[in-house]
């Protein structure tokens, strides 16, 4: 697993999950913040550009970065932060590790599967696959995603390395995922965010979340579409996650 890390100095982790389909540079702005008080690791997901293997599960990534955990860090580290896709991956470590984080930062994560929209992605991937390396067709997926601008050459660069087959499985894995009753075991002080211009399914995930989840926080961000928090406000994300960090203890 490619790990990229900032401040490696400092004592205190946190761990941060990029979105499906980008890469580290999702949280590149709010590392180099975060680095002078905290140990910053990025993990590049599996099946994503630059990665040493492939896309299988949700579950299976989850596991795998639970293992680097315990290899490295004893089993339990300071915080998570996870969005879209590494959302799913920073619910499903916590409902397999009641205890891997002593904080969570859960963003724009579905857990309401889309059987419709799982079923047309091989399909439909198969016919666009070939477009994803044209420039003109990558920044029409890109404005449609409202991602800061400056971000674009990151996203194009790295969605041209990812494989179709990857792709299909990880975009699949995100429409089909469904969070597992152990989760409201988890010891985490966690905290969902989602913004007020997201998907219907995508909101209602997160109020099931914050219901299973003992002593969640819930908030949304008025305004903000999927993902938006992080990619584009990296400043107000790193606001929002010290607060929290330095409160969380007292409730």
């Amino acid at each position: 697993m490619k790990i990229i890390e900032y401040g490696k100095a400092n004592e205190e982790v946190l761990l941060l999950l990029h979105g499906g389909g980008l890469s580290a540079w999702n949280y590149r702005d709010a590392a180099n913040q975060l680095k002078e008080n905290y140990h910053v690791i990025m993990p590049q997901l599996a099946g994503h550009a630059d990665s040493d293997c492939p896309f299988t599960s949700i579950e299976n990534q989850a596991k795998e970065i639970i293992d680097y955990i315990d290899k490295n860090f004893k089993g339990t580290i300071l915080a998570i932060g996870g969005l879209s896709l590494g959302g799913q991956v920073l619910i499903e470590m916590l409902a397999q590790r009641s205890d891997i984080c002593k904080f969570a930062f859960i963003e724009s994560a579905l857990i309401l599967p889309m059987k419709l929209t799982a079923a047309l992605i091989a399909p439909v991937l198969g016919m666009s696959y070939g477009l994803i390396k044209q420039k003109w067709f990558a920044k029409l997926q890109f404005k449609s995603l409202k991602i800061q601008a400056k971000l674009f050459e990151d996203y194009y660069r790295d969605t041209c390395k990812i494989q179709k087959q990857d792709m299909i499985r990880f975009l699949k894995a995100n429409a089909s995922y469904r969070m597992k009753p152990s989760l409201s075991e988890t010891t985490a002080n966690v905290t969902i965010f989602v913004g007020s211009k997201e998907r219907g399914n995508m909101r209602r995930s997160a109020e099931l979340l914050h219901a299973l989840i003992p002593n969640s926080k819930y908030q949304i961000l008025n305004g903000y579409s999927h993902g938006e928090l992080s990619l584009n406000h990296p400043n107000e994300y790193v606001e929002l996650l010290i607060n929290a960090l330095s409160t969380g203890d007292e409730g």
